[in-house]
């Protein structure tokens, strides 16, 4: 493709996102694993109209999503991402474009730009956290996409970090304990509690193997965190704006044991490999939640103000980094 051409495709790629959504709420890699189906099968199989759907899948076959012989349409390798059985599935993810909300507040990006507001709040009146709280449908999806996007990078930082000197670790925001269990896994002198607010914490632990030193904790880490030698707080910094990632960095420091450590999980701008990823996930977080994506000098400063000191910073081997700090 020439320029013109490649600008073109980037400016109307929000079609593709709005096609392979529908693809993941239709369930339609599911459908397709195995032999695959006809276009009438599959039609019948996840309840649509058999010709709309047949220009639905055109589309993403074009683009490289599903493939068609003989007129019985399989997954390629990337269609099997979107199957809701297999690790780390890019479903949840794809889903989450079905919720109006979400395409109203990235219409509004440019508010966001020229006024430096939260995209999302100015349109709806609620941050992203209420909305989903009073739509469980949406929450769910959500939660979804945190457990497999932790999938991704759960047994990097369990690999890349070691634990072997602490006792007990938090998993700050943890959600389901998707990265609790990897670290638990590698290393089973530890005990581990997972931490989030009451609608969104995990009940049991994702595998039994670590159920005995297993625990989960309500609560909201802007005001207490159970004391342990390790802190885990991944992909929540950048949720939220400089202020409060001190305070949640505070109250983190309130209850860290003698010689503890707050291990902070997440992009980090300006590091080589990841440049685009993270550069459109500021975007996001400027959109959706209201936070950022921050330079490791950033992480530093919020630390500093926490009463915390930067130690060290571990490359992870994925899209993340481990932020290690210390007191003092």
């Amino acid at each position: 493709m020439n320029d013109g051409e490649t600008l073109q495709a980037m400016i109307t790629g929000f079609r593709v996102s709005a096609a392979l959504s529908v693809a993941a709420e239709f369930g339609i890699s599911d459908a397709l694993a195995g032999d695959g189906q006809t276009l009438a099968e599959l039609a019948a199989a996840v309840k649509a109209d058999e010709e709309t759907l047949g220009r639905l899948l055109r589309a993403l076959v074009a683009v490289g999503v599903y493939a068609v012989q003989d007129a019985v349409y399989t997954n390629t390798s990337m269609g099997e991402r979107l199957r809701s059985d297999v690790p780390g599935s890019l479903r949840p993810l794809a889903r989450m474009g079905q919720d109006p909300a979400f395409w109203a507040a990235w219409g509004h990006l440019a508010h966001s730009v020229r006024t430096g507001e939260n995209a999302f709040e100015a349109v709806h009146g609620v941050d992203v956290w209420t909305h989903r709280e009073q739509r469980p449908e949406y929450n769910a999806i959500f939660n979804d996409n945190m457990t497999a996007l932790s999938w991704y990078v759960g047994k990097s930082v369990a690999d890349s970090y070691d634990f072997s000197g602490l006792d007990k670790v938090v998993d700050v925001g943890g959600g389901q304990g998707i990265l609790l269990d990897a670290v638990l896994n590698r290393y089973e002198q530890l005990q581990g509690v997972v931490f989030d607010l009451p609608h969104v914490v995990a009940t049991g632990p994702r595998s039994e193997a670590v159920a005995s030193r297993w625990s989960a904790v309500a609560g909201s880490f802007f005001e207490a965190v159970p004391p342990a030698d390790g802190y885990l707080i991944k992909s929540i910094l950048h949720d939220w704006p400089d202020d409060r990632c001190v305070k949640i960095l505070r109250t983190c420091a309130a209850s860290l044991n003698p010689g503890g450590v707050v291990l902070v999980i997440e992009l980090v701008l300006d590091r080589p490999g990841h440049e685009v990823m993270a550069a459109f996930s500021d975007l996001n977080m400027l959109v959706m939640p209201g936070g950022r994506e921050r330079t490791e000098d950033e992480y530093a400063a919020l630390f500093e103000a926490a009463g915390l000191h930067l130690n060290q910073v571990i490359d992870t081997g994925t899209r993340v980094c481990i932020l290690e700090a210390v007191t003092g």
